[in-house]
């Protein structure tokens, strides 16, 4: 009974870690995309009033 509680709560943490890693890239990501887009609007001379 013990070894299955411990299983799946490994489980779930593992599951936890991985989900953590994907959603912390997914947002770097898109915050180098938005500054990059607003660099590219800056240069531009449009949209930022810079």
């Amino acid at each position: 009974m013990n070894e299955r509680i411990i299983r799946e709560t490994t489980k779930a943490g593992v599951w936890n870690l991985v989900l953590g890693i994907i959603v912390l890239v997914m947002g770097v990501v898109s915050g180098v995309l938005m500054i990059l887009n607003a660099v590219r609007l800056w240069r531009a001379g449009t949209g930022l009033g810079l």
